[in-house]
């Protein structure tokens, strides 16, 4: 078994090295711009943009800002009076105000003796996680942030780092900084295993889960009281096995595509009571039962290279990155049909969807559950899904080449981080559409 699922995983990362070799094309575009069709009912307008790839932008509401650096991801704060950008090769978190459209703070992610105090007894491992090729000073480095999610209704943000600057390969612990957003400080670091992406905290606010992308793993923090300094690690789940990371050293490893199978899409159930993780590599979505801390097996039968998913409405909508397909299914229906084989392998076939393009990224969905945006990376666009009959009902430019969307909690504003591609250009960009219904 164990041999079929690695084929499984191998045949989804050489298909998905097919697919990048996609011609991808710079593209950027003009303050003003609209969504077409024009009579459509939803309506987008790029109103407003931070980026550092033009250095004289004509309009007033396209500013130049050099923190915007590699931007992976967005997130509103609950209040959607605050903006914060997840600048990966910046090492920092860009925070905005939405009231003025000015940037507030820029909070670096690099530590040294200095900030010990953010390390609990000097943590710097957890599970049974060794460093490979350093021996000392595990705290002193800088965080590539990728992904945020936040807690304890909205008071702390909480972003997961790639990789520690000095672990090359991200094959060594990595770390979650931990944001008062009263303050907009760090208040502690945690260790993680290595490569962690997706982040998400659990409805009833007991647990984070901290996926990582790098072994097939994902670590679960007790969060249940509201002292930071008391967050403590529970859980350790493994997805079917634990990647091996004995690379040669030395020799530089594409981490995005040596991955086991790259965990990625993590959301916990309305309820708390289940937490769902999309496998990148291999297809399928792990389900793990939240009472109990166990790991309750796969649900295969959607499009595969799953990257993201949410919950809205009773629905579970999932974007699928190589196929640039968008699907949605009944979350009840979905969990009865993994129940019927609690701890194995199941097939559910009860999806609807739509073809948007590929490289589907990021997907949001209004909090009405009527409306899909979805992030085409290959495309450079932004798209408009009915989720009643998931027709695509209006699109939109975006600068080259986008990842990461936020939608603000009245619905009517959405953010768009372009992250560009090494040895092709684009990126540096976070665009903010305004949208009608």
């Amino acid at each position: 078994m164990r041999t079929f699922l690695l084929l499984l995983s191998l045949i989804g990362q050489f298909s998905l090295s097919i697919a990048q070799k996609t011609e991808f094309k710079v593209e950027h575009f003009k303050i003003g711009t609209t969504s077409v069709p024009a009579e459509s009912e939803v309506k987008l307008v790029l109103g407003e943009r931070f980026q550092q790839y033009n250095w004289y932008p004509k309009s007033s509401k396209d500013h130049l800002d050099k923190s915007i650096f590699s931007p992976k991801s967005a997130k509103f704060s609950d209040n959607g009076k605050k903006l914060y950008i997840q600048s990966l090769e910046g090492y920092s978190t860009s925070v905005y105000s939405m009231d003025s459209m000015e940037r507030t703070k820029v909070v670096k992610h690099a530590f040294n003796s200095s900030h010990a105090n953010l390390f609990k007894n000097d943590e710097n491992t957890v599970f049974d996680y060794a460093y490979r090729y350093r021996t000392s000073n595990f705290n002193s480095f800088s965080g590539k942030p990728v992904e945020s999610t936040l807690s304890h209704n909205g008071k702390y943000l909480w972003i997961t780092y790639y990789r520690r600057s000095f672990d090359k390969n991200a094959i060594s612990p990595s770390a979650v900084a931990i944001m008062d957003t009263e303050t907009d400080s760090i208040v502690r670091v945690m260790p993680t295993g290595p490569l962690p992406k997706m982040i998400a905290a659990s409805p009833d606010n007991n647990f984070v889960a901290v996926t990582h992308w790098g072994d097939n793993t994902i670590g679960i923090i007790d969060i249940s009281g509201d002292d930071p300094m008391q967050f403590k690690y529970v859980k350790h789940f493994v997805v079917d096995y634990r990647q091996k990371l004995n690379f040669k050293p030395g020799v530089k490893v594409n981490r995005d595509v040596n991955c086991g199978y790259c965990l990625r899409g993590t959301v916990f159930t309305p309820d708390s009571k289940h937490l769902l993780v999309g496998r990148m590599g291999g297809g399928g979505i792990a389900v793990f039962e939240m009472d109990s801390l166990n790991y309750q097996g796969t649900v295969f039968g959607m499009q595969s290279n799953i990257r993201h998913l949410a919950i809205e409405n009773d629905e579970l909508f999932i974007g699928c990155n190589r196929t640039g397909y968008v699907q949605k299914t009944n979350l009840e229906a979905f969990l009865k049909a993994k129940e019927s084989n609690p701890n194995g392998k199941v097939t559910f076939n009860d999806w609807q969807g739509t073809h948007v393009g590929y490289g589907v990224r990021t997907i949001e969905v209004t909090s009405d559950g009527k409306y899909i945006f979805a992030c085409v990376n290959g495309k450079n666009k932004i798209v408009v899904i009915r989720s009643s009959d998931m027709k695509q009902v209006a699109s939109i430019g975006a600068d080259s080449f986008p990842v990461g969307m936020a939608l603000s909690p009245d619905n009517k504003k959405l953010v768009v981080t372009a992250q560009g591609k090494s040895g092709k250009g684009g990126g540096n960009s976070v665009m903010i559409y305004d949208i009608t219904y």
